[in-house]
């Protein structure tokens, strides 16, 4: 259970982090945060690997990378 909430704060985080340095705004708040940063982990770890540091099985570097691609087509799209 523990873990579980660990990885909704990570990804939370990532998906906040990957807002403030596009400077683009994903609609769903604190929810809309933790759904970037889930599908950028998953695009940034298909893309890059485990590369850097994890925490709660987030490979921080790729997750960012992929949370930030994950925004930028988000706003592409609508």
């Amino acid at each position: 259970m523990i873990g579980f909430i660990l990885s909704l704060i990570i990804g939370g985080v990532i998906g906040a982090l990957a807002q403030y340095f596009t400077q683009k705004d994903v609609p769903g708040g604190v929810i809309g945060n933790i759904i970037v940063g889930f599908l950028g982990s998953s695009l940034g770890g298909w893309l890059l690997g485990d590369l850097g540091p994890t925490v709660a099985d987030f490979a921080l570097l790729p997750a960012a990378i992929g949370a930030i691609l994950v925004v930028l087509i988000y706003d592409l799209i609508f």
